[in-house]
């Protein structure tokens, strides 16, 4: 067995791999299937990624109620593959009636099989999944909420510790690690999106742990990554240059890693065998993106483009101006289609996961003049109308479904 390095986890002392298992990829399917109904195949499948990882070190395993048949699954191996040193996560979404959550609670914890014969004693990691709404962070907060829930099962020893997991505003995220009612923080952070880092520094003022998550998704669908930003991150693959740049960053103890496949680690297990060196291969390939994206966009563009965006509340037909124009941005400078087609339909559709509408309405039930309107303070205003229209060519005419519909 292989010992990745590991690194203090927060307040709750555990020593985590700073590479993470994520349960997003292995199962057989996103609805929650009966257990009849798990194909052997599938099962044979995870058995053999399971048991890779754990042989790499992957000592974290991290999956969700709603991951569709992950949960069942992952439990019914526990026991075949065992791993002393293992640190189990799985994450409950938060809801106004904490008997719902406690029922789902309570079908997690059998799913795993925590604390039935032979199964863990215990859930080492239990996270609130999607505190996106303040009203998610009320109703985990409030007396007799979530919270209150979790803390009698951490009485009776059948949870650890409880973080919370979040697609949320800035604003949002910063209020939910200063209300210390959480020991660690699942976010997104990586090199095409950076917005999250007060949240980290704000956690690390906390002492909790920082679980950085979907970086080779959610960072770019970098398992199928556009001929450009291949190009610019040579000789790196982009997702050895994505995870050497999260891990060299102040205040992240680990990445998850979603394999649907024992290959699926191979390129983690080389960052982490790079990371001595991280601090001469990343700058090189920083450059090279950062002036990509100046030639694509041009200085003006990059220093005042978010300068008077309203709020997605409060545009014209819900339109999320700052997730379209940047995805504009990773479109121009990386040509990252596939993932900037993904998150465009996902726009309008994904409910409080992405918020706000794409341009598809751009000309027909909103009306430049009236987009121009909300963009008053921008110094873009006259421009913007164009760019959305040539996002919506490019990007729109279909409409996705986040995950599941449970997931939502």
């Amino acid at each position: 067995m292989v010992n990745l390095p590991t690194r203090r986890f927060g307040r709750t002392e555990l020593a985590m791999p700073v590479l993470s298992l994520g349960g997003m990829r292995y199962q057989q399917s996103w609805s929650d299937l009966s257990a009849d109904q798990i194909t052997a195949a599938s099962q044979d499948e995870l058995r053999a990624t399971l048991e890779a990882a754990v042989a790499a070190g992957f000592h974290h395993l991290e999956t969700a109620r709603h991951y569709g048949t992950s949960e069942r699954q992952l439990g019914w191996l526990l026991g075949e593959v065992p791993d002393p040193n293992r640190i189990l996560q799985t994450k409950v979404p938060p809801q106004h009636d904490a008997a719902a959550f406690e029922a789902e609670l309570q079908r997690s914890l059998r799913r795993l099989g925590i604390g039935s014969p032979g199964g863990p004693a215990r859930l080492d990691l239990l996270g609130i999944h999607g505190i996106n709404l303040p009203e998610h962070l009320e109703a985990t907060l409030r007396p007799g909420g979530c919270l209150e829930v979790v803390g009698r099962y951490q009485q009776r020893g059948l949870i650890g510790h409880v973080g919370f997991s979040t697609h949320g505003a800035l604003d949002l995220i910063l209020r939910a690690i200063e209300s210390d009612g959480f020991d660690y923080i699942n976010l997104h952070w990586y090199f095409i999106r950076q917005d999250n880092r007060p949240a980290i520094d704000r956690a690390r003022q906390h002492d909790m742990g920082v679980f950085v998550i979907s970086p080779t998704d959610k960072g770019g669908h970098l398992h199928t990554p556009s001929a450009r930003l291949q190009h610019l991150c040579a000789p790196l693959h982009p997702i050895v240059f994505n995870d050497l740049f999260c891990l060299s960053a102040d205040g992240i103890h680990t990445i998850s890693v979603g394999a649907a496949r024992p290959a699926d680690l191979d390129l983690h297990l080389q960052a982490v065998s790079l990371l001595p060196q991280a601090a001469g291969l990343l700058p090189p390939v920083i450059q090279r993106l950062e002036q990509a994206c100046r030639d694509a966009l041009g200085p003006a563009w990059l220093s005042t483009w978010q300068q008077g965006l309203p709020a997605w509340q409060h545009t014209p037909g819900g339109l999320n101006l700052p997730m379209l124009l940047w995805l504009h941005n990773l479109l121009e400078a990386w040509d990252l289609e596939g993932y900037c087609r993904a998150r465009y339909g996902l726009m309008g559709s994904g409910g409080h996961w992405f918020p706000g509408a794409n341009a598809d309405a751009l000309d027909t039930t909103v009306s430049a003049e009236a987009l121009e309107a909300a963009l008053a303070d921008s110094p873009w205003r006259a421009q913007i109308p164009d760019l959305l229209r040539d996002l919506r060519r490019r990007l729109g005419g279909e409409a996705l479904q986040r995950l599941s519909s449970a997931a939502q």
